[in-house]
Parts: C-alpha cells; sequence; structure tokens
C-alpha cells in the first residue's frame, strides 16, 4: 500500500476530534460563546478542506471558492496526492463536504480569514497526519447543536476511512514495514501521547477487554467501554494539531498557531 494513501487517511481521522468546550487559562475556568466554539471549529475545517482538496485534486480553496479562503495564505507544500481512482473519488467527496461544512459555519459567524497550514510531507511525517477526521470528530462530540449535521458527516468520513484500512489490516506500509494495524495503533498511541488526557484513540485492532462489550478484538469503530465516540477539548486538539503536546506552543499543521479566541487564549497565556 502506498505511503501516500495512509497519510491521506491519517488526516481525515484527525478532523474528527470532537471537543467538549472547556477553556483553562490561567488558573481560571471560563465558558465560550457559541460563536466562538463554532469560531475554533473553522480551523479544523480549513485544514480538512484544504488537505482534501490538494490530495485530490491539486488546488485548493483558491480555486474552489476563493471567497472562503478569505484572503488567507495558501497552504505551504500542499501538493497532488497519487491516488487510485477510488480513493481520488473518496477523497474528492470528502474535499467537498469540507466546503460545505466551511460554507455552513461561515453563515452563523464571522469567522476568519484561512489560518497558515503546513501540509508538506515533513509535517506529515512527524505528526502522522491519519489523526486529522478523528481529532475533528472527537472535537465535536458534545458542542453546538448548530454543528449536529456536521458531527454526523465527519463521522461517516471516518468510518469510511477506517473501513477502508480494516481491510487492508495485514498489508505492510512502506517504508516503514509495519502492517496498517501496527501503524494505526502506533499513531493512536501518538495521538493520546499529545493530546495528554488519557486513552481517547484506539487503532484498529485492541485487546479484547477493550473492544466492544469485551467480546472482539476488531475495532471499526473507535469508542470508549460504552461503545460511544471520545470527545476532546479545545486544548488537547490543539496539543496534537501542533504536535507539540502543548496548546500554547503552535506547530505542526499551524506554524503560527490556530485562529479564533478560544486558540488564541492559550497563545496568550
Amino acid at each position: 500500500m502506498a505511503v501516500h494513501h495512509i497519510r491521506i487517511i491519517s488526516v481525515l481521522l484527525i478532523a474528527s476530534l470532537p471537543f467538549t468546550i472547556a477553556i483553562e487559562g490561567k488558573g481560571n475556568s471560563s465558558e465560550p460563546s457559541d460563536a466562538d466554539r463554532i469560531e475554533f471549529a473553522l480551523n479544523l475545517e480549513y485544514l480538512e478542506a484544504e488537505f482534501f482538496l490538494y490530495g485530490a485534486l491539486g488546488y485548493g480553496l483558491d480555486v474552489v471558492a476563493p471567497e472562503l479562503a478569505g484572503g488567507g495564505p495558501a497552504p505551504i507544500g500542499a501538493q497532488l496526492a497519487a491516488l487510485s481512482p477510488l480513493v481520488r473519488d473518496l477523497i474528492s467527496q470528502f474535499a467537498y463536504q469540507e466546503v460545505g461544512h466551511l460554507r455552513a459555519i461561515k453563515k452563523e459567524v464571522k469567522g476568519f480569514p484561512r489560518p497558515v497550514l503546513d501540509l508538506r510531507v515533513g509535517t506529515f511525517a512527524r505528526i502522522m497526519a491519519y489523526v486529522i477526521p478523528y481529532v475533528g470528530l472527537t472535537g465535536y462530540v458534545g458542542t453546538n447543536p448548530q454543528l449536529q449535521n456536521t458531527t454526523s458527516k465527519r463521522s461517516g468520513q471516518d468510518a469510511v476511512i477506517r473501513t477502508w484500512l480494516y481491510e487492508r489490516l495485514e498489508v505492510r506500509v512502506m517504508p516503514y514495514r509495519l502492517t496498517v494495524a501496527e501503524f494505526t495503533n502506533r499513531i493512536s498511541v501518538l495521538r493520546d501521547r499529545l493530546g495528554n488526557a488519557g486513552v481517547k484513540d484506539e487503532g484498529l485492532v485492541v485487546p479484547m477487554a477493550l473492544g466492544a462489550e469485551g467480546r472482539v478484538v476488531g475495532n471499526v469503530l473507535a469508542a470508549n467501554n460504552a461503545s460511544l465516540s471520545y470527545d476532546r477539548t479545545p486544548e488537547e486538539i490543539l496539543r496534537i494539531v501542533y504536535g507539540t503536546g502543548d496548546a500554547h506552543i503552535p506547530g505542526g499543521f499551524f506554524p503560527n498557531g490556530a485562529s479564533g479566541a478560544i486558540a488564541k487564549s492559550f497563545l496568550q497565556s
């Protein structure tokens, strides 16, 4: 299996991070507004839209929907991926869904221009992109009801990606010489380590004790011991997409930091 396929899947899984919003500042805890929550999600939508658009089509929002980019800088290092017809079709569908998500969010809030996004191969190598849609999904769980339709779409994306990978569990990913199962498990461990909030991510195969009802080891849909989607706070999501394990230190996919009041509150504290 080509490495770029795994890379595409990785980013899809980050975008699926649900977030239960709770801002932790300098010893204080404050509840963000609905607008703040929706705007925080905009960061992930920009990331996913550009990743999928470039991967499938070779160009991004500046061509497809320039008004949604808001004059923000073009992504760094984004490029067309060498995909099979089936995978290109899937990623194209995801790409246009993300454009729709952006459009819907910008109808609800003013939003902000596309932030600086680093989509170079080296960035994926450091963070293991397979996390994007999944991170996005966990970020939406339990958040504003206005985002629930987006949550459903993102859950569907995550399910498609994980099913596609599950069918290839024993295929070795070159040049890493790891199977797809081993690859996804290691990425999940990395996401949990960066998120620093316990186990909220699982690979495609788990010990039976962690499987659904403690009866299976297959894990197409990652969920907690009640088979419900995991959630993540904005701080946990930032730790992961920054690749630094610290919401106060930008890097990774957002070299200058994410935008919006919630993300900026960590950069300023």
